[in-house]
């Protein structure tokens, strides 16, 4: 449900939290002007080279719950930590990320048994300003390779032309979520 604001937006988000049993208000100063995410997702044919690729970001994230096309996930890297709440599929779904403390998240992370996903993110620079992510899995996961790119608009997305490295595009495929994966593993 969202509150309603001024003609820029609702000026809060509210929505029910499973895990504290709550219902929670997030200020839009927080969120910014919308909380949808645009993001086409791939498997990976064959890698960047390790230069373009870099060192990347090493995360582990956990499902801490899911209901009805909702799912709340924090996400711990070594220097930060995030509560993100996920709703809808395809291309484009509302998304809802904040920050948290560290110890915040590890308190969280044992109600993500059963539904955690470990692996390596790099940060790859695409022709006309886009930025690939490339997740490389670890764990139960491991040898697995997506990569996701993030768009400004639907038509952004549609107009995107995947470089000769990625492979085939599992967006609306099921099974090929983050949260599917971390429950379910690879899909056969």
């Amino acid at each position: 449900m969202v509150a309603p604001g001024s003609a820029e937006g609702p000026t809060k988000v509210v929505t029910s939290c499973p895990i504290v049993g709550a219902t929670v208000a997030v200020s839009r100063r927080i969120l910014g002007p919308m909380a949808t995410e645009i993001e086409r997702k791939f498997l990976v044919d064959r890698l960047p080279d390790a230069a373009e690729l870099g060192a990347g970001v090493a995360m582990r994230q956990g499902y801490v719950a899911e209901e009805d096309g909702v799912a709340v996930r924090v996400r711990i890297t070594d220097d930060e930590a995030r509560l993100t709440i996920k709703a809808g599929d395809g291309v484009s779904r509302t998304e809802v990320e904040l920050p948290l403390d560290v110890d915040e998240a590890e308190s969280l992370w044992p109600f993500s048994e059963g539904r955690r996903i470990t692996k390596r993110r790099h940060r790859v620079a695409l022709a006309g300003g886009h930025v690939a992510e490339v997740d490389v899995y670890a764990g139960p996961l491991d040898g697995l390779l997506t990569v996701e790119v993030e768009f400004e608009s639907d038509e952004d997305a549609g107009a995107f032309v995947p470089p000769s490295w990625f492979g085939r595009e599992v967006t609306t495929e099921p099974g090929w979520s983050n949260l599917s994966l971390s429950r379910d593993g690879i899909p056969r």
